[in-house]
């Protein structure tokens, strides 16, 4: 769906992007993470066909967006970190300008108003004023008149910033739906607890790179993440996890994030090789930081590279 490759931006005074290539999968919701600073806006309004590269393509389903940009505007929505709604006209009417501002139709964009306030939970508040919407509905708003015209791919930046537990709990459950109606979505931040309950997959941004050099696989039903705690610190523990046909993610003498299946039985085999082999195991379960871990694990061994 996105192919980016070799993509190098420049501001006046600074190369934001550096060769930048990555490919996100379809129907899938992909976290854009790094520091402040590191270029993830930037590589945001590259993709959205906002922001012309000084070298490199970014294709979205199959189009360039040097080459084609209103078309890729047709299927994409864009919502920005600090975003503008218009809090003197209602949700009805804010949903129905950006309906038409997007080349919906006049005899459609009711039914497209509608359909987009049932997808993010506001079609109770379609006559009420912008103005009068608590932090998290004007977010879903925001959202609403991003794809009131059913694009395939979202990109989102900071969508969380300022929002309450429960209206980022909502906003997970937002955005799983969406991925499950068929869009692809990028969420970018910086805050990595808020993306780890929608995210499958990583891309890791430092100084206008993509650390490691691809998109990183953080979620998978089969090959889940699990966490390994010793009680007793071991230096072994690493060759040993190693030699058992464990996908290592980081370990220590006295920890360790592994990628294994998800087969109870598989799992209940390599216990019984700990213990066997003398660990004393502290803990074994499934990972509740799969994203941060990875992402230190990831950031770490750039650093470590020569």
């Amino acid at each position: 769906m996105i192919e980016v490759r070799d993509l190098v931006y420049e501001y006046p005074s600074k190369r934001a992007l550096e060769g930048v290539s990555l490919a996100v999968p379809d129907e899938t919701i992909t976290a854009l993470v790094g520091p402040n600073g590191a270029g993830k806006t930037t590589l945001l309004r590259c993709l959205a066909a906002l922001e012309a590269p000084y070298s490199g393509t970014v294709t979205i389903d199959g189009l360039d967006t040097s080459q084609a940009p209103r078309q890729i505007h047709a299927q994409l929505g864009y919502l920005p970190d600090f975003f503008g709604l218009y809090d003197e006209l209602t949700v009805r009417r804010c949903l129905a300008y950006a309906a038409r501002s997007h080349g919906i139709a006049p005899a459609l964009t009711a039914a497209a108003v509608e359909k987009a306030a049932r997808q993010v939970g506001i079609a109770d508040r379609l006559e009420t004023r912008a103005g009068e919407l608590s932090r998290g509905l004007r977010q879903r708003l925001a959202i609403a008149q991003a794809i009131v015209h059913a694009p395939r791919v979202l990109l989102l930046d900071e969508p969380a910033a300022g929002l309450d537990p429960q209206a980022r709990r909502d906003l997970s459950a937002l955005l799983l739906s969406l991925r499950d109606s068929g869009m692809t979505l990028v969420v970018s931040s910086h805050i990595l607890a808020e993306l780890e309950d929608y995210c499958s997959e990583m891309i890791i941004i430092e100084n206008g790179r993509v650390v490691g050099g691809k998109p990183i696989k953080v979620r998978d039903d089969e090959r889940p993440h699990y966490l390994i705690e010793l009680a007793t610190a071991r230096s072994d523990l690493k060759s040993f996890l190693a030699g058992a046909g464990v996908d290592l993610v980081e370990a220590d003498d006295r920890r360790a994030l592994i990628v294994f299946t998800h087969n109870a039985g598989a799992r209940a085999k390599l216990v019984r090789d700990l213990v066997h082999a003398g660990f004393d195991l502290a803990s074994f379960g499934l990972s509740s930081k799969a994203l941060e871990e990875t992402y230190f694990a990831q950031v770490s061994g750039a650093k470590a590279a020569p």
